[in-house]
């Protein structure tokens, strides 16, 4: 069943919110409602079931966050809300927005994710969370060792269920949908729609209403796509250099495909360039939260990862993507890119290709719907051609 709730609401007043959420969003700067929390909002405050397609950058964490801070009992030490999300950093960054939404509400949110002390976590639990933002391999640590109660959950949020799905979570999700046997609202966000969704949705959900805010342009129209072509490339590096020293982005993000490459890059460019610093899944997990905080207060300028950085995590101020390894499919891309030009905002994605990228870089293009913008001179119809009849088998995807 498909909303056809279109009317235009200005300002977040419409929706009538507790006066202490509403002091939250204008001391956190929220002007308009975007286009997702402006359909999705007062469908929750309904407590409908939804299934809302948007793309990262929309906003779905304050389209969950408003109206679940809004609901939350502070009286009550209960669990009320529970977020199942796909990584420890969308976890913390869940939380961190839930914390400053509800803060005037003195709303309690707390992200369990697992590489931290289990009696840690149980204390603080113990103490009282109303909206707890989990990870679903720790959250089942905690549901078999029967150290958390779930039985007073009104609002079940899926985010980045895709991914979460492509990560090997179906089972997970399963399970843990089964443990609530009372009834509650299920949220699920998601940018693509599987199988499995359906399935789940299917299974477990009341008749949800459907959104869809997938626009049809790949990509927004404040996000310019660049290619830059490296005849050698064994001077990726030296290639790279040249476009940070040239560009001076005020900040960005390069992505890298392997972890090894992460940290061999990171080396060349921290003896070159103020700012430099690298993540990636093989970091411990204080290291990578220490990490990720700093580049999301502009401590760092240039931030070497992973696809670990692609999806999820909100970094505000990037001005330019650069793709030091051209990604291995079109949608990685996609997920990349999108950490630029979030929100109405201008930015940049700059792809490094080789010959061998040729092939599936001219399915991107045709993806895009744009003529590729050359940064130098592009590939010569000859090695072009060369790259048509060069049919590549990449290798397996490597830990991120």
């Amino acid at each position: 069943m498909e909303s056809d709730k279109t009317e235009n609401l200005a300002t977040f007043e419409a929706f009538a919110l507790d006066p202490s959420v509403l002091d939250a969003i204008r001391e956190m700067g929220f002007q308009n409602p975007t286009p997702i929390q402006e359909r999705s909002i007062p469908l929750i405050l309904e407590r409908k079931d939804l299934i809302a397609l948007a793309e990262t950058g929309s906003g779905k964490t304050a389209a969950c966050s408003i109206p679940i801070c809004h609901k939350v009992d502070p009286k009550s030490t209960r669990v009320q809300a529970l977020i199942l999300v796909p990584t420890r950093e969308l976890a913390l960054q869940y939380a961190t927005e839930t914390q400053k939404i509800g803060r005037f509400k003195t709303v309690k949110a707390f992200a369990l994710f697992g590489g931290e002390d289990m009696q840690m976590q149980r204390a603080k639990l113990k103490d009282g969370v109303q909206v707890l933002i989990a990870t679903p391999g720790r959250l089942i640590d905690f549901i078999y060792a029967r150290a958390i109660d779930l039985t007073h959950v009104e609002t079940l949020v899926l985010d980045e269920a895709d991914q979460m799905l492509g990560m090997g979570f179906y089972e997970d999700l399963e399970f843990i949908i089964q443990c609530l046997v009372h009834e509650h609202q299920t949220l699920l966000f998601s940018a693509t729609m599987p199988k499995q969704i359906r399935e789940i949705a299917k299974n477990h959900m009341r008749e949800p209403l459907e959104i869809s805010l997938i626009m049809k342009q790949s990509t927004p129209e404040t996000l310019t796509h660049q290619f830059f072509f490296c005849q050698q490339p064994k001077k990726r590096a030296e290639e790279l250099l040249t476009l940070l020293q040239n560009i001076e982005p005020k900040q960005c993000l390069i992505f890298v495909n392997s972890r090894r490459d992460v940290e061999e890059l990171h080396r060349s460019l921290k003896s070159k360039l103020i700012g430099v610093d690298f993540l990636h899944g093989g970091l411990e997990q204080n290291v990578r939260t220490i990490i990720t905080n700093k580049f999301m207060k502009g401590k760092i300028r240039y931030l070497v990862a992973t696809d670990i950085a692609a999806r999820g995590l909100d970094f505000s101020n990037v001005t330019h993507v650069f793709n030091y390894h051209f990604p291995f499919d079109n949608e990685t891309y996609m997920h990349r890119a999108g950490r630029t030009g979030r929100s109405g905002r201008e930015g940049t994605c700059v792809t490094l290709l080789t010959a061998r990228d040729l092939s599936q870089a001219k399915r991107l293009f045709k993806l895009l719907h744009k003529t590729p913008e050359w940064l130098k001179e592009p590939p010569s119809s000859q090695e072009t051609g060369q790259a048509r009849g060069f049919q590549r088998k990449r290798p397996p995807r490597p830990k991120t």
